[in-house]
């Protein structure tokens, strides 16, 4: 195992135009760092940087204590999964595992023993003797975990993986996943578009949006502190409702663009003081707005409402904005029902419209 660490990493096709803009990145030794983000961020482009399938425009990749910007993939002491298993239709599955050792001239006693090791952690044992086409998705994707596994790298690179895959499978491979680091606490990048396989496999997010990483760090901290607009909206399901509006020259009240309410601020004495009197975008989490009359609170005017089993989720607008609110079981409104619904101020976000950055 070892550390992975990425300094000032640029990534230009043209010398003009840059696709990534300066990441810095520091992945500990037995670390499981996610990279989420939408379509065309720029995410799979650095996964293929490190792994060393795409050339490096500026700065520095190191494993370990190695630079390895030129180093050939097969050199950097790293193993990939892809997302299209990428498995040898003729071979078996112990075959299409030995396969890379056995190219890299290991001697067949220690690729039989690491293939077996690899088949009894992946619980692919009975399956060792079939061909890819005889395997569920699951399963090819099980063995093109152990393909990599086998190889017992410094970093395992993964390149969504599970994309393929019905939701029931992922769920279930994610789980694989989480079981296959605690095991081997290997060093590992993972790239998803999907924010639960981030928030659930994480130990730390990096969240990159337009080829900039916007914020990096635990799941828990990037949900309940996200330090942009965008990470706000990115990240929960369903996504952060987000207001534009005015807070009042005496900071009691924020006063949603478009005709929207007035929405009380209690309970923010220290904040009230940098927001009075400007215009800000406000965030507030469906699942934080709770029906009540406590001492902050709004009403919300249901348009719509889904059943989501467990809870409901209530649509409604505030203003020019469309507004939801993430309700138990037992409270389902009918149209045109009027919700008061609480906006506890520690559960409020700011976020300065210029910039898009946290506030508080």
């Amino acid at each position: 195992m070892a550390a992975l660490s990425l300094q000032g990493v640029k990534k230009t096709y043209d010398s003009k135009q840059f696709v990534l803009h300066g990441i810095d990145v520091e992945v500990t030794d037995g670390e499981f760092v996610v990279m989420v983000g939408p379509s065309g961020c720029g995410k799979s482009t650095l996964l293929r940087m490190v792994a060393g399938l795409e050339s490096v425009s500026e700065g520095t990749i190191s494993i370990g204590e190695k630079v390895v910007n030129t180093l050939e993939p097969k050199d950097r002491d790293i193993a990939m999964v892809f997302q299209n298993y990428a498995l040898y239709p003729h071979m078996s599955v112990a075959q299409n595992m030995a396969y890379a050792l056995k190219i890299g001239g290991v001697d067949r006693a220690a690729i039989d023993k690491r293939v077996q090791n690899a088949a009894k952690i992946l619980e692919l044992e009975p399956l060792l003797a079939r061909k890819p086409r005889e395997l569920s998705g699951g399963q090819r994707q099980r063995v093109a975990m152990g393909r990599a596994i086998v190889r017992e790298p410094a970093v395992f690179l993964f390149d969504e993986p599970l994309s393929n895959l019905d939701a029931k499978l992922r769920v279930q491979m994610r789980l694989e996943i989480q079981r296959l680091h605690a095991r081997l606490a290997t060093t590992s990048l993972y790239v998803t578009h999907d924010q639960i396989e981030a928030m659930t496999l994480a130990q730390r997010v990096i969240v990159m949006n337009r080829g900039r990483a916007e914020q990096i760090g635990p799941p828990t901290e990037v949900y309940e502190r996200p330090a942009t607009v965008f990470v706000a909206s990115f990240i929960g399901s369903p996504a952060m409702n987000l207001l534009e509006g005015r807070v009042s020259d005496d900071g009691s009240t924020f006063d949603v663009a478009g005709n929207g309410p007035r929405l009380p601020l209690a309970g923010m004495q220290t904040l009230q003081q940098e927001l009075k009197g400007r215009e800000w975008v406000l965030g507030i989490r469906p699942e934080h707005m709770l029906p009540g009359q406590q001492s902050a609170h709004a009403t919300l005017t249901a348009d719509s409402c889904e059943l989501l089993g467990a809870d409901n989720l209530a649509h409604g607008r505030w203003g020019k904005h469309d507004v939801a609110a993430r309700l138990p079981h037992e409270h389902r409104p009918a149209r045109g029902e009027a919700l008061e619904v609480a906006l506890p101020a520690h559960r409020l976000h700011f976020f300065d419209p210029a910039t898009g950055l946290r506030v508080n």
